[in-house]
């Protein structure tokens, strides 16, 4: 089934420079599984916002401890911009009822 993986990071600033580090690390794919990738600023939410859309749930798992995990292990003095390394504010799954491709 497929679902949607969503992290939030409070807008301290509007910067993106660790997130397109972080991209730039990883690559543009393609990734198994994956459908859909996006990121962006919810001013009214106050969050800069990342959601993917997923085949599986185990896909995406996989992606996060093969590619996004091992950079975050490596804590904020690897970033190119440590002092607004920040944890997110919301980071989960929810299952999708319907996906349009």
């Amino acid at each position: 089934m497929a679902v949607a993986y969503i992290q939030e990071f409070a807008i301290a600033d509007r910067t993106t420079t660790n997130y397109d580090w972080v991209a730039d690390q990883i690559g543009d794919g393609p990734f198994q599984g994956l459908i859909a990738h996006t990121a962006g600023f919810d001013d009214e939410a106050g969050v800069f916002r990342i959601l993917d859309v997923w085949e599986t749930r185990e896909d995406a798992e996989r992606f996060l401890a093969e590619h996004v995990q091992p950079i975050v292990d490596q804590g904020p003095q690897a970033f190119p911009s440590p002092d607004t390394f920040t944890e997110p504010t919301r980071d989960g799954f929810y299952e999708l009822h319907h996906v349009v491709r």
